[in-house]
């Protein structure tokens, strides 16, 4: 009977195990976490954090399912070592728990960039259940938010607490919002929706220090503005959560480095989800942390899946308002594009040699699974492109 052992209960994780199980209906599965929910739908925090739902609401698996599946899932046990050639984990609570399988889908954490006073009282990110639970205790007490980040999920954070009646400003390094999903032309029509919401902007902008001295009351910023807030919420990116990779000699650079199959140098440890590099990226996307962890967890119960890659593409809400994108957005003008326009509509397509290389769409993103289709499957367009969008 073989043991796998799964470090990890995100989607990456949780989707390896299910698949383990498919393959191999003898073999016991251990999923350990040092968090202390069970599988809970990440980009369902910001709900929690506004009071839309309450933890139970956002679980996405329940204790009958890991009974179902004959998964032990251990909560709240951190693994602080692990050895290659003995093949096992070992716990902070002193276990050692042998494996045969072992995925590494460790996930990522918030990135906090070196601005002084960040390690301040009130400086928050928001990553995981618990710091939803600090951000929700303190946001009790304080009327003013100021939000460092202007992407995704500093955008959803800070739309969370204005349900709470805080006052948020947001300040961004880059001249616009999203400069990942958005052009300029795209990103103007979110601000102007976002500030008649009650958003307030610095783009643009650097901050150079969080102020106080019990704790955060504001921002300083580099042209010499200075923000008060009862709050501050760092939002400036993630990184992969790689302290086994050393213990286990494993290979890695931006991520722990897979192959197609989603195996590291190491036989039989693989990684999945944001803690992976496949072909010199990272994803750290929801869909394609699910799609690794359904080809990891397959091959490790024998299977021969392989991995090509996600297309880099997002779709959900930006503060209540539909947007997604794909692929090259070319906020540069650089290509052909065909472009629509509506009140609180804009979507784009992005053209190179008669194939979508990308898209936006921003208040109406009906048709998008159809276009990231086009995108990977390389589809001529050459006939259609001009009613792409109008379909």
């Amino acid at each position: 009977m073989t043991d796998y052992i799964i470090i990890g209960n995100g989607v990456a994780g949780t989707t390896a195990a299910e698949n383990i199980r498919k393959g191999d209906r003898e073999g016991k599965i251990i999923i350990v976490t040092d968090e202390d929910l069970l599988f809970y739908y990440r980009p369902r925090l910001n709900d929690y954090l506004s009071g839309d739902v309450d933890e139970q609401g956002i679980i996405f698996k329940s204790d009958q399912w890991y009974g179902d599946h004959d998964i032990e899932i251990g909560l709240k046990t951190r693994v602080i070592g692990a050895d290659p050639n003995e093949k096992v984990v070992t716990t902070e609570d002193g276990r050692s728990i042998r494996y045969d399988s072992l995925l590494i889908a460790t996930g990522s954490h918030s990135f906090i960039p070196p601005i002084k006073g960040s390690e301040k009282g009130g400086v928050f990110s928001l990553r995981n259940i618990q710091d939803a639970r600090d951000i929700s205790e303190k946001a009790r007490d304080i009327e003013g938010v100021v939000l460092i980040g202007g992407g995704l999920l500093g955008l959803e954070a800070g739309n969370a607490l204005r349900k709470l009646g805080k006052k948020v400003t947001v300040v961004e390094f880059f001249p616009r919002l999203l400069p990942r999903q958005l052009d300029e032309y795209g990103a103007e029509r979110l601000q102007s929706i976002m500030e008649g919401m009650g958003f307030a902007f610095s783009l643009g902008a650097r901050t150079e220090e969080i102020t106080g001295d019990d704790g955060a009351d504001g921002v300083l910023l580099d042209r010499g503005e200075r923000l008060p807030a009862g709050m501050v919420v760092i939002s400036a990116g993630v990184r992969p959560n790689m302290e086994l990779a050393e213990p286990l000699g494993l290979d890695k650079d931006k991520g722990i480095k897979v192959d197609e199959r989603l195996l590291t140098n190491q036989p039989g440890i693989y990684a999945a989800g944001d803690v992976a590099e496949f072909r010199g990226m990272p994803y750290g996307i929801w869909p394609a942390a699910m799609e690794q962890g359904k080809i990891a967890g397959s091959n490790m119960a024998g299977g021969d899946m392989t991995y090509e890659g996600t297309t880099m593409a997002n779709s959900l809400k930006v503060v209540g308002v539909d947007l997604a994108s794909a692929g090259n957005i070319d906020a540069e003008n650089e290509f052909e594009s065909r472009v629509v326009t509506g009140e609180n509509v804009y979507k784009k397509i992005v053209i190179e040699n008669d194939q979508i290389i990308g898209c936006i769409m921003l208040g109406d993103t009906k048709g998008f699974n159809k276009i990231t289709k086009m995108i990977s499957d390389r589809q001529d367009v050459s006939r259609i492109k001009d009613e792409i969008l109008s379909d």
